[in-house]
């Protein structure tokens, strides 16, 4: 498990490469990404929703909220970022497929 100075960075910086790249994406589609005190808000108009995006520091994980699921991703030093356990998707094409799915289209891709 990752030292806590060491997950703090590394989700640190996992969001807010995030956060550029969901900004980058909002042009283009129907919802908003806002940051507060180190949380991430993907904003819906329609249909109304909040994703919410978190580290959880006691665990060393990035937790995920969407689509009434939880999703836990954990750190891989093999692809030196954070990954959904079960099927190994990393976190801004998971984010994307979240997306999509809540919009049904398939037009968001975070880079």
């Amino acid at each position: 498990m990752l030292d806590e100075l060491t997950f703090r960075k590394n989700a640190d910086a996992a969001i807010e490469s995030l956060k550029k790249s969901l900004i980058a994406a909002e042009e283009d589609s129907d919802f908003e990404a806002e940051e507060q005190n180190g949380v991430l808000n993907i904003v819906f108009d329609e249909p109304p929703a909040k994703f919410v995006i978190t580290p959880n520091t006691p665990v060393r994980q990035i937790w995920i909220s969407a689509l009434s699921t939880s999703f836990k991703l954990d750190w891989s030093d093999e692809e030196s970022t954070f990954i959904l356990p079960k099927d190994g998707t990393q976190l801004k094409p998971l984010v994307a497929r979240l997306i999509n799915e809540h919009l049904g289209t398939d037009s968001v891709t975070l880079q």
